[in-house]
Formats: structure tokens, C-alpha cells, sequence
């Protein structure tokens, strides 16, 4: 068996894990208002639990019923325990351990169920006429009660762990923090007063379950950008009096919700791979506790030597097994190479999940996601010849979703190498996951057996001798082009030609366009340039970005000196200078190169179409060629396509 460390057995208590990987709680928006188990969730999670993992935790589940936001797991009431056993009997069934978070999720609550409690250790003042007062002695006591009520549901739901929240500003942290708790009672002020909500908790739980039952407890390993936040020093001490009190693990995390540390909650592809791993070092030399590492784990190497060196005794792998349910068992069984890897994108798990447009998760890499049960993969009784027109991510999406289902594929690309704009978004700082990514489909593709043709730009006459079946279109989208006098000058590019090499910027460069490529040239040319501005028309810059890619890259473009003029049109391009129109203000902004990233419109294809049309050939348009917009998207609309076909 390959990377025989994380995948080996570990036990804890009366627990027998099968490998030392967890599926993480992560919100799905996949439970209804009734707070039940579906079978959605069901499915997503045996996926994952046939698919390898060692012990999958629920989403946060609530204990308190005041406290219980709709759309949120709940076992609040005996009501709940039967669905929860229907969970804990399929992940059984499929070979992994099941777990379940109990959480009381605090001022969190307010975003998801505006009727739902919120409790705080202290008045929480969230309008100049609107103030949530501070958790009242009975309702602290009743909350500490919800826990043990919520851990002997637990048990009879046939959980075989339980994991108490006490990070990510939910309440117990709250209370544990000095940023946030400001009581003068016997629950506040002294780390060890502070503490006391969170220990009685404990063992409240630890009364309410069986001997052999192990707990775990995330926590973050420190506050982030908190006034009067807590140390590591301070989170190791209370460990230790958690421990005294009946805790077996410690799940390290990091983050919270009231400042830019969101970002370390679902860390974007900005931050480093196991970029938490040493605080959760730390925590176990120090405390002498079993320890989960956290923290953009994506890798079965990486996962095996942080056991292997001693750092971790088990691992968190969320997003990857997002993008593939099959992580652990292609990881056991030596092939690496045929993950589907995560990027760290965020914009179907963490962006999905709060746009209010998004019905539930998905996932750039896994259009499956949340549709386990429907979207299974079915051989065609009737192979095609398919022409697939572009080898960019949609192209060959389409291309491998058609192989796997028996149709015979032939992909022409009219460049000399596969990936299209995602290989180039790979060259922006940060993100060569993406295109690394870009380069495994490529090579996925190929081991697959499917007719690549590169180099071959694809006409009529192409057409004509490959006599397709259907045809996939699937040809991508150009850089626009900014039609003002000047354009046309010799100092002027685009951002395609500049991540791509092909283009050179030097002394002061102003880049036209401040969303998400623009932002990017502008980071890839940062420290090879004298200045760098960027031009935006819209009031604010990086508008396309999801909530924690943007606090990245907007922090990125402050250590970097990159200045933003927002509000402002290019009107004019000149030797050496530019002139903008900044709210009826004719200025100049001094430069020496020009970079255009001002968006991407669809290729010109027609003749392609029209050929299709007066052959009574069927065709299909997917990707950037229909229009310009995220590869989530793009990837999600190749699947349906080669599904249908």
C-alpha cells in the first residue's frame, strides 16, 4: 500500500479508524428547513466514505434549539436522532467511521436564520439602535445542558465520535477570547474564567457518553488580526484543561469570521499548502495530545510525511475529497496520478455555498458534487465519433467525460500544448496549482487513449475529413481589446500575452482593468517593474472575486505598493502616458508599457457552425465560447454536454 503512515490504523478510545484521514464538517446547504437528514447528504457523504476516507464528520450540527438556524443539521430534539442514524448506517455500511460536530454557532447564526438566538458572552452591538445582549447565567447553563442532551442523542444516533466546536467565533470561542468576551462574572476576564463555559461543556459531554466514546475539539491555533485575541500560548494552556476535562483530540484550525482571518476557514489557493501544520506541531509536543493537522492538505505525500514526521497522529483532506470522492483509495492504491485535485479555487465549496444563487455546493473539478445519486456515469450503447474543438479545460472535460462513457472522442487544439486560459491563470502568482491542474487533464486525456491533434486548427475542411458524428465547440475566448486612440502603439499588450511570455513590461506600467486578471498581471509584474497602476472603470477593483480570494489579493496589492485609481476610463494612450476620464476629470498617469486586461470575449467560430448547419451535422457550444465567464461554469456545462450525447 502506498503512503503507508496516513493509511495506516489508528485508535482512539473504543475507535478503530481504518487510515487517519478525515473527511472535514463543511457546510453543504444541502439540508432543508426542517434541520433532517436527506438523502443528498447521505449520498455525499458514502461517496467519500466508499471512497477511502477514515472518519467523516456532519456539518456543524446544532444542540440548542433556540439557538438551531434553519437550513443547519440540528440534534436539538430526540426528532432528529432517527435521520441520524440513517447517516451513521450508510457510512458504517461503506467502511469509514462517522462523526458529528456539535456546534452552537453564535453571532453566526444572524447570516443563516435571522430568527434564530444568538448567544454571546458579551452585548453584541451590530447597529447604532440594534444591540444583542449578552448571554444571560440561565442561558449559559441551559447551553451547557444542550451539549450532553446533544451527545447522548449522539450515541444513539450510532455516532462513533463527537467533535465539540470551540473555534471560528462561534460561541465558545467567543467566550474563550478576550476580543470578544468582556464579562466581569465568574465567565469572564482570566483565561481560566474564560474557559469555564467551554469546560463545563466539556464535560457535560464527556458525562453523557460512553467511556470508550473518543471526543475531539477544534480549535483555532491562535486568533487572527484580533485586538486581545488569543496566543497559542493561551489556546496550548487551555488544551491541557481540556484534556483534564475529557478531551482526546485536538483539531486544529484556524480563522474567524469577524475579521480578514476568514480566508483561514476555507483558505483559498493564495495560501500556502499546510500552511497550519506547524501550530498543530506544536500543540502536540506541547500538550501531549493527539493532534489533527488542518490546513490546504491536498497532497497524499504531503498527508503522509506530516504523520510520518510526527507533526500530526491524523490529517484533514475536505476539499480534496470534494473535487474527488476517490482521493484515499486512488492515494492507497499508487494512483497519484489520476486525482482529480483540488486548486483552491473557492468558488463552488466556499463561494457557492454564500451566494444566495448557489442551491448548494459544487466544485470546479467535481460538477458531481451534491449529485452523487443522479449523476452517475453511464455507457453509451451508441459510440459516436465526437469532434471536440478547443483543449482548454472545457474541451477536455468534454473529451474525457466522452471517453469514459465508450463514445471516441477526437480533440483538436489549434495551439501547441492543452490547458487554454487555465494554464495561463497558472502563471499568475500563487496559482500554479491551477496550472498544474490544467497540465493533469492534459495528460489524463492522453493516457485515456483519446485522438489529440495539436496544432491543428480546426476549419471546414477538417471537418470534412474527420467526418464527426457531433461536434463540441468548445473554442475558448480572446482577449478584448480597448479601442481608444494609442491602442495600437508599440508599448501597449495584453495580459493573455503577458502571462504567457510572449509580451515584455518595463518601467512604470500601468495596467487598464481591475478585476480578477488584471489584479493578476498586475501581482506578476510586481518587482520586475519600477510602479505599477491599475485603471479601473467600476468603483472598487477585484469586483469578480469570491470573498477570500479578494481579501488575498487585495492584502497582496497592498504589500506590493500596486496603486488603484477606480472610477476612471482610459480614454486615451500615449507615448508616455495615458489619459483618463475620473468622474468628469480629464487626468494624466505618467507610464512607459501598457497592459489591456480589460475582459475576454468569445472566439469567432460561425464558420465552423455554419459548415455544421449545412451538413446536418449536430453541434454543441460549451465553455468561453459561449461567453467569457469562470471555469466552474465552463467545466460543469462540458459534463452535461458529453452526458447527453
Amino acid at each position: 500500500m502506498a503512503f503507508e503512515n496516513v493509511f495506516s490504523p489508528i485508535k482512539i478510545r473504543g475507535m478503530e479508524m481504518r487510515n487517519r484521514v478525515i473527511f472535514p464538517a463543511m457546510g453543504t446547504k444541502m439540508v432543508g428547513e426542517d434541520r433532517m437528514v436527506n438523502d443528498q447528504l447521505i449520498n455525499y457523504h458514502v461517496a467519500r466514505a466508499i471512497g477511502g476516507n477514515g472518519l467523516n464528520f456532519t456539518e456543524v450540527c446544532s444542540v440548542y434549539d433556540k439557538a438551531a438556524p434553519k437550513t443547519f443539521l440540528a440534534i436539538s430534539d430526540d426528532k432528529f436522532i432517527s435521520g441520524l442514524k440513517n447517516l451513521t448506517d450508510v457510512i458504517h455500511k461503506a467502511g469509514a467511521m462517522a462523526g458529528i460536530q456539535l456546534w452552537l454557532g453564535g453571532s453566526a447564526v444572524l447570516f443563516a436564520d435571522p430568527t434564530a438566538m444568538v448567544i454571546t458572552p458579551s452585548d453584541l452591538k451590530l447597529q447604532e439602535n440594534y444591540v444583542i445582549k449578552a448571554a444571560t447565567k440561565e442561558v449559559i447553563n441551559e447551553c451547557i445542558k444542550a451539549f450532553g442532551e446533544g451527545a447522548r442523542r449522539s450515541v444513539e444516533a450510532g455516532f462513533d465520535a463527537i467533535e465539540f466546536h470551540a473555534g471560528h467565533n462561534y460561541t465558545p470561542h467567543s467566550f474563550l477570547s478576550k476580543a470578544f468576551n468582556k464579562r466581569t462574572d465568574e465567565y469572564g476576564g482570566s483565561l481560566e474564567n474564560r474557559a469555564r463555559f467551554l469546560l463545563e461543556c466539556i464535560r457535560e459531554i464527556r458525562a453523557n457518553i460512553p467511556e470508550d466514546m473518543p471526543l475531539f475539539m477544534r480549535i483555532d491555533a491562535h486568533d487572527d488580526y484580533l485586538e486581545d485575541g488569543l496566543s497559542i500560548e493561551d489556546i496550548i494552556q487551555f488544551c491541557k484543561w481540556a484534556k483534564e476535562a475529557g478531551v482526546d483530540v485536538l483539531d486544529v484550525s484556524r480563522g474567524n469570521f469577524s475579521s480578514a482571518a476568514i480566508k483561514y476557514e476555507v483558505p483559498p489557493v493564495d495560501l500556502p499548502r499546510g500552511f497550519n501544520v506547524e501550530n498543530a506541531a506544536r500543540i502536540k509536543k506541547e500538550t501531549g495530545m493527539l493532534t489533527v493537522a488542518v490546513g490546504r492538505i491536498n497532497d497524499p505525500e504531503q498527508a503522509d510525511k506530516i504523520i510520518r514526521d510526527g507533526k500530526a497522529d491524523m490529517v484533514v483532506i475536505g476539499r480534496a475529497q470534494l473535487a474527488d470522492p476517490e482521493f484515499c483509495n486512488k492515494s492507497m492504491n499508487g494512483k497519484v496520478e489520476d486525482i482529480i485535485r483540488c486548486v483552491g479555487c473557492n468558488q463552488g465549496c466556499y463561494d457557492g455555498y454564500v451566494s444566495p444563487n448557489v442551491p448548494f455546493i459544487t466544485c470546479l473539478r467535481n460538477p458531481d458534487l451534491g449529485r452523487e445519486a443522479e449523476f452517475t456515469l453511464e455507457k453509451t450503447n451508441n459510440p459516436k465519433k465526437v469532434l471536440v474543438v478547443g483543449g482548454g479545460v472545457a474541451g477536455l472535460q468534454a473529451a474525457i467525460e466522452l471517453k469514459d462513457r465508450g463514445h471516441n472522442p477526437i480533440l483538436c487544439e489549434a495551439s501547441d500544448s492543452l490547458g487554454g486560459q487555465f494554464v495561463l491563470a497558472g502563471a499568475a502568482p500563487r496559482k500554479g496549482e491551477m496550472k498544474d491542474a490544467a497540465v493533469s487533464m492534459g495528460e489524463m486525456a492522453k493516457r485515456k487513449g483519446i485522438d489529440i491533434r495539436l496544432s491543428t486548427p480546426v476549419t471546414s475542411e477538417v471537418i470534412k475529413a474527420i467526418n464527426p458524428d457531433e461536434v463540441i465547440i468548445a473554442a475558448g475566448a480572446e482577449p478584448m481589446k480597448l479601442n481608444v486612440p494609442g491602442s495600437n502603439l508599440p508599448h501597449v499588450t495584453n495580459s493573455h500575452d503577458i502571462l504567457a511570455g510572449n509580451s515584455l513590461a518595463s518601467g512604470e506600467v500601468v495596467v487598464i482593468g481591475g478585476g480578477l486578471v488584471g489584479l493578476e498581471v498586475a501581482e506578476y509584474l510586481s518587482g520586475n517593474v519600477n510602479k505599477i497602476t491599475v485603471v479601473e472603470m467600476l468603483n472598487e477593483v477585484a469586483k469578480d472575486l469570491g470573498q477570500l480570494r479578494k481579501i488575498c489579493v487585495m492584502e497582496s496589492l497592498y504589500h506590493e505598493s500596486i496603486k488603484t485609481i477606480t472610477e476612471a476610463k482610459c480614454i486615451e494612450i500615449k507615448e508616455k502616458s495615458i489619459i483618463i476620464d475620473r468622474n468628469g476629470t480629464i487626468e494624466e498617469v505618467p507610464c512607459d508599457s501598457v497592459v489591456v486586461a480589460i475582459g475576454a470575449k468569445s472566439r469567432d467560430f460561425s464558420n465552423l457552425t455554419e459548415y455544421c448547419k449545412e451538413n446536418n451535422i449536430q453541434y454543441h457550444v460549451i465553455g468561453d465560447a459561449v461567453k467569457a465567464r469562470r471555469a466552474l461554469n465552463c467545466i460543469e456545462e462540458a459534463v452535461k454536454v458529453a452526458r447527453e450525447i
